[in-house]
């Protein structure tokens, strides 16, 4: 129903049953502990703090809570095959699938009415060996063990209303007492790396060329995907479905689902093929009326699209303010019958109330990215109206050396156990050895050590004059030690080719200048064989004061240069939309084995440090 909601005063808050876990508390907890420094701005976005906010005031006087309906939404988001331990936050080991699984099923239980599911979207795609090795078929099956017996491979078919009969499932299913289908998702930009048909494959099973892995025969998802706004261009319709309706005891609730409609300026052309990317709100509130008919007045959003805020512990605060960025204006625009915004992609962390351009404050949450944490949601709907009363949330570190993460799922370790055996011949072949570890952290200027030694990698594999590495297309760090294959191929997953062209002086300050032009957020490219100065107080697109070649010399503006650059920004990815203006384009290796060559022929320990390459004012 399109009406706008007021905050009660604190005396009529009723309490909140509260998730289980540990948060950590201290403010000195960085968000770029938690993060990935793909996809997101360079700056953390703070919202102006209000009182706590937990009942919608329409209900005030005409409802009786003790007939509302509790239950949990558990969100994870950016999972990228993170299936293994190692991870860590303040020094403390955290995530992995069979940890996150362990605080899944323990905050399910203190739910009364059950919890679902649900997860934002690239719960494959850029992922570590022990995953992307194996078609990224084990992180779809660890969400499938996460399943109840309710859920089945055909609800991604299924009527738009829940089934009433159980089946048996081919796995062991956790215990959870949502008596419907639990688990939900939606896509998210790199669910497309692979094209829309080994996408549909992941959903709807069936074995891969060189499979099959760890399944005789690959199942596939037993949950449902949804998602609004990709639209096939053979049919005109929605690729998938666009939500999915769940009751529990006896209300309904919707989820819907979505991606960033800029997915095919960050996906290889191939990747998208056929397919259009649509308004995001616009096709969400376009199934609001169909759900009304169906008697849905609860929505709950999953959306593969995000922002930061600054990060604190404890259970949502009422922070009534303006996020930056492409989210700030889906969540402005969504109907009012829109409760829940569970977000992704910025690999952040978010848990605020915003209000929408009618002042319905919509609760917006991200569980930074990995499993390291989750969204532990407490929502009350009112039978009487349909509607969601109560809505509130903690982002929930997972902790492997505390509560649930002291008794990982056994089920879901054994899983990961037999991939990355699966797995290890290759992984554990060593390449080289550092003595610190060398970062893919940038410094204010935009350079950083890793990015510099890919750079150099990719000049040197392909005998140019330039090379340019974009930084989403850098996973992780090279870790202290012994550095595998496995190390070295989480840090470039891809598989993507190295590229050659030639480039004028002119196009080389263009190429500069798309850091920022038409960017979300500045997109710094990591380079060899150049250095140069930007001016951040001068215009977007003409930031570059000075770029200077190797030698020291000045570069020509009338000059040809030669470039190396990979197959994903050659095809205009990430808005560098000069490079597909390159001529003489030669395609050569491998962007792994080149940095694979690269470091096995350095002196070792290898190391490499930021140089000064790159130089910002302002």
């Amino acid at each position: 129903m399109n009406i706008s909601r007021k905050t009660l005063l604190a005396s009529i808050m009723l309490p909140l049953i509260l998730s289980i876990g540990t948060v950590a508390t201290a403010a000195a907890r960085q968000y770029s502990e938690h993060h990935d420094t793909q996809e997101q701005d360079t700056g953390i976005r703070e919202i102006a703090s209000l009182p706590l906010h937990w009942l919608d005031s329409e209900h005030k006087g005409k409802s009786n809570p003790a007939s509302w309906v509790h239950f949990k939404i558990l969100g994870f988001n950016d999972f990228h095959g993170h299936l293994s331990t190692g991870r860590k936050v303040g020094g403390r080991p955290v995530g992995g699938a069979a940890v996150l699984a362990a605080y899944l099923e323990a905050a399910e239980a203190k739910s009364k009415n059950g919890a679902f599911i649900v997860h934002a979207g690239d719960q494959v795609g850029a992922s570590p060996p022990v995953s992307a090795l194996l078609q990224d078929e084990p992180s779809i099956t660890f969400l499938d063990m996460l399943a109840n017996d309710y859920c089945e491979k055909s609800d991604n078919e299924q009527s738009d209303d829940d089934h009433d009969h159980k089946r048996m499932s081919h796995h062991k299913k956790r215990n959870f007492r949502q008596q419907k289908c639990n688990v939900i998702g939606t896509l998210g930009n790199h669910e497309f790396d692979e094209g829309k048909q080994e996408m549909l494959r992941l959903i709807n099973g069936g074995n891969y060329v060189t499979g099959p892995f760890l399944q005789k025969e690959y199942k596939g998802a037993v949950f449902p995907y949804v998602s609004a706004n990709v639209i096939d261009n053979a049919t005109g319709k929605p690729l998938l479905k666009p939500y999915v309706i769940r009751r529990i005891k006896g209300v309904k609730v919707a989820f819907i689902g979505a991606v960033l409609k800029e997915t095919p300026t960050i996906v290889t052309p191939t990747g998208v093929a056929g397919l259009s990317f649509i308004d995001e709100a616009d096709a969400i509130n376009s199934y609001i009326p169909e759900l009304h008919r169906q008697g849905v007045h609860a929505i709950v959003v999953l959306i593969h699209q995000g922002t930061r805020q600054r990060y604190y512990g404890g259970p949502t605060d009422a922070e009534v303010g303006t996020l930056h960025g492409s989210i700030a204006d889906i969540v402005n625009r969504l109907d009012d019958d829109v409760d829940i915004v569970v977000s992704g992609h910025s690999h952040s962390f978010t848990n605020a109330l915003i209000p929408n351009a009618h002042g319905k404050k919509i609760l917006v949450v991200q569980a930074f990215s990995y499993g390291t944490a989750f969204d532990d949601i407490d929502v009350a709907i009112d039978p009487r109206s349909d509607d969601i009363v109560e809505k509130s949330a903690r982002i929930v570190t997972t902790y492997g050396d505390i509560g649930p993460g002291l008794s990982p799922d056994k089920d879901v370790a054994k899983l990961v156990a037999k991939a990355e055996a699966m797995v290890a011949p290759m992984v554990s072949k060593v390449i080289g050895t550092t003595t610190a570890g060398i970062s893919r952290s940038a410094n204010a200027a935009g350079e950083s050590p890793l990015g510099n030694l890919i750079a150099d990698a990719q000049r040197r594999k392909m005998g140019t004059d330039f090379s340019f590495m974009n930084a989403g297309g850098i996973r992780a760090d090279i870790p202290a030690g012994k550095v595998t294959w496995g190390d070295l191929f989480t840090v470039q997953p891809f598989g993507n080719d190295l590229v050659t062209m030639n480039l004028t002086g002119v196009q080389i300050i263009q190429l500069l200048n798309q850091q920022w032009v038409g960017q979300p957020y500045p997109r710094i490219l990591k380079i060899s064989g150049l250095s140069y100065t930007w001016d951040n107080a001068r215009p977007e697109n003409d930031r570059i004061v000075e770029v200077r070649k190797a030698d020291g010399t000045l570069l020509d503006m009338a000059a040809s240069y030669s470039v190396t650059v990979n197959s994903f920004m050659a095809a205009g990815g990430d808005n560098y939309t000069v490079l597909t203006t390159g001529t003489n384009r030669v395609i050569g290796s491998n962007d792994l084995d080149a940095l694979i060559e690269y470091i096995k022929a350095m002196p070792q320990p290898f190391n490499a440090v930021i140089e000064g390459r790159i130089k910002r004012l302002n």
